[in-house]
């Protein structure tokens, strides 16, 4: 096979849930406070994903709204990869109902698996098939549906992430130049349980008693994820823009995984950066996991941030640890992120025949959505993600786990 002359991203697009889960919202279900979450990771409120509304659904707007603004047809596409750690099922692939929900009939399709650097490493992935002459089209979606893994009487947590989906169009080009000019990717298993799922998996199969324990929620270290983040995110960054042949103030604008204000603001003085080189969305969708570097780069181009000539890197981490950035070079018109406007944000997956799920909202957090009403409690001031010490909030206090 014979590559192409260069590997461009072509089409950009995202999707928000319409449902805004506030801090006020989480002052209600947990002991915090808007000050607090605020403060200490940057957060005013998050994207909560209707009841209908899957990681399948979602990627397939965005992914609908990235095929547009390339200028193509779903049937363009040859291969379909979704980055997520929140499948519609562990099989078959989410990928696989994108496919049929954007209306692609020819594409091959699978997930990748890397938290929250899942989005990168997808583009590599996508840049490689590509590279090699073996596609000449690829969607990649980074979609996450984490309100539905999370233990809303653990504020550790439950203030944090937020769901959505953000998706790019990775194209053959018969021009010289342009793209992605670099990358890196790396793992850490060390970090493997910094980060995690206790159980839903092989190691420990789904029972009552793994319920019961709540250990299908996510957990998080948060000191030892904060550090490693911010030591990473700076790392992997220059390390990309060095195989680019780029030194890091050529860069135009850095697009780091959206996770705490504080270590965006690290990684910057880190680099030896001024703020407005850091895209920063986070105080409005929280943590997306795989979804938040492409939701980032949708939003930055739609908003007159990146232009045609910019150097521009998405650089990301994740449970793992896992860690990626890659070094653009941006060749497409911004303007054509208008064609996204006539994708209506609307899709659909087949449902299995004879069988319906049960109501993916906990009880907990349907009382908060229906009613209005709950104490506003102050808290002490700890690291971010740190459990927090005094009685009643013990890291080995039993959790109060929805029914």
């Amino acid at each position: 096979m014979i590559g192409p002359r260069s590997v461009r991203l072509t089409g950009w697009g995202m999707y928000a849930p319409e449902r805004v889960l506030s801090n006020a919202d989480l002052e209600k279900l947990v002991d915090t406070s808007d000050e607090w979450i605020r403060s200490r990771t940057g957060i005013r409120e998050r994207r909560m994903a209707a009841p209908h509304e899957t990681t399948a659904t979602m990627a397939a707007v965005a992914g609908k709204r990235a095929v547009a603004v390339a200028g193509l047809q779903p049937d363009d596409i040859d291969l379909i990869l979704v980055a997520t750690l929140t499948p519609d099922y562990w099989m078959p692939a989410t990928a696989a109902l994108v496919k049929e929900a954007i209306g692609n009939s020819r594409a091959a399709a699978f997930d990748v698996m890397a938290a929250c650097s899942g989005f990168v490493y997808a583009y590599a992935t996508a840049d490689a098939y590509v590279r090699s002459g073996m596609y000449r089209h690829v969607l990649v979606a980074g979609s996450e549906l984490l309100t539905r893994f999370l233990d809303f009487s653990d504020r550790n947590t439950c203030i944090l992430f937020g769901d959505g989906a953000g998706a790019v169009v990775v194209s053959a080009s018969d021009q010289e130049g342009g793209g992605a000019a670099g990358f890196e990717l790396t793992t850490d298993p060390d970090g493997a349980y910094m980060v995690w799922l206790p159980s839903g998996g092989s190691r420990s199969p789904p029972s009552a008693e793994t319920i019961s324990r709540g250990e299908h929620y996510v957990r998080m270290e948060g000191k030892e994820t904060y550090r490693y983040a911010t030591k990473t995110l700076a790392t992997s960054a220059l390390t990309a823009i060095k195989r680019a042949g780029w030194d890091p103030d050529e860069v135009d604008l850095y697009i780091p995984h959206q996770a705490n204000m504080r270590i965006i603001e690290a990684v910057a003085k880190g680099l030896n950066l001024p703020m407005d080189k850091m895209f920063v969305n986070l105080d409005r969708y929280g943590n997306t996991s795989a979804a938040s570097v492409g939701i980032a780069l949708a939003e930055a181009v739609d908003g007159g941030r990146v232009q045609v000539g910019d150097k521009v890197v998405l650089v990301a981490f994740g449970a793992g640890f896992t860690s990626g950035a890659v070094a653009i070079e941006w060749t497409a018109d911004p303007i054509l992120g208008r064609r996204a406007d006539s994708v209506e944000p609307v899709a659909s997956v087949r449902a299995p025949v004879n069988w319906d799920s049960v109501d993916p909202i906990p009880p907990r957090l349907r009382e908060l959505l229906e009613a209005d009403a709950g104490p506003h409690v102050p808290l002490e001031d700890v690291v971010p993600g740190e459990p927090p010490q005094g009685d009643g909030h013990r890291a080995d206090a039993k959790r109060e786990v929805p029914a």
